[in-house]
């Protein structure tokens, strides 16, 4: 798409638009290359990474969230410090956004209970392993007890892996917004902390 077509090449509007469209697409779409984003979270001394995947955007909220292990390193982290930054690219639509946000643990309570009944069954396997996330192990291992180690087990079987199931709510504080066009790229922030302002800045 040249340029000259691109709505949201100069305008707030249109830019966040286009970041929320991107956002709830990618929530269904497996194929989406804003479905899996960087988590960062941590302090200065112990930042630490990895891949989630989306699973609500909320615009009317500014609210995304993702589901987690409750035995997790980064539960712990995120109780010292609630501050995130998630970070998504696509190659093909040329826009990258890294998003500020505050996270909130949900364990054993409304938010997770419907998140657990819209998860199905084969889904719900990593939530199974016996041994916390990142145990030590002597041998390869999935974690998984035998009778999970397949996909034979059913849903009333997966059930025993609610007690290891928490939902991230996070609540945006910012998102930054670049787009690469030949002719020039554009980079813009949204602040969410406080009456919504938006402000261009040097790609």
């Amino acid at each position: 798409m040249s340029v000259e077509n691109v709505s949201y090449y100069e305008d707030f509007k249109e830019i966040e638009k286009k970041i929320w469209s991107l956002l709830v697409r990618a929530v269904n779409d497996r194929n989406s290359e804003f479905r899996t984003p960087v988590f960062i979270c941590g302090n200065d001394n112990d930042l630490d990474g990895r891949v989630v995947v989306l699973r609500k955007a909320d615009q009317p909220n500014n609210i995304i969230q993702y589901h987690s292990d409750i035995r997790s390193s980064k539960i712990e982290k995120i109780k010292n410090n609630p501050n995130c930054s998630i970070l998504f690219y696509g190659k093909e639509e040329k826009i990258q956004l890294r998003i500020k946000a505050i996270c909130e643990i949900n364990y054993n309570n409304e938010v997770t209970k419907e998140s657990w009944e819209k998860t199905g069954h084969i889904s719900r396997k990593c939530y199974l392993v016996t041994n916390s996330p990142g145990t030590k192990s002597d041998k390869p291992t999935s974690g998984l007890d035998n009778k999970f180690n397949n996909f034979g087990f059913t849903k009333k079987e997966s059930e025993e892996g609610y007690k290891n199931f928490c939902v991230i709510r996070c609540k945006i504080k910012s998102i930054e917004w670049l787009y690469l066009a030949a002719k020039g790229h554009r980079r813009a922030l949204i602040d969410l902390n406080g009456p919504k302002s938006f402000t261009w800045l040097v790609p």
